[in-house]
């Protein structure tokens, strides 16, 4: 049973911004974590920026998971650098 993404202005934004291999594999990864959001490189972050990762290559996709809804929310997607987090 496939989970409902969504996906915040600002993630479809990046997207549009990136090279297009980098696009391609984070489009690949977001249609992968449809299947199962908890598969992959992900970590479960701690502190004030609650909720989950995946990293893809240069770029982390933070997120969170609405069991009850089976739904995933795309906050945001950043190219990995010493403010990404």
């Amino acid at each position: 049973m496939t989970w409902g993404l969504v996906i915040a202005e600002p993630a479809i934004r990046l997207l549009s911004t990136v090279p297009r291999t980098d696009a391609a594999r984070i489009i690949d990864a977001l249609e992968e974590m449809r299947d199962d959001p908890y598969q992959g490189d992900i970590k479960f972050l701690k502190g004030p920026k609650r909720g989950i990762r995946r990293r893809v290559g240069d770029f982390r996709i933070f997120f969170d998971v609405r069991a009850e809804k089976r739904l995933v929310v795309v906050l945001s997607i950043a190219r990995r650098g010493s403010n990404t987090y």
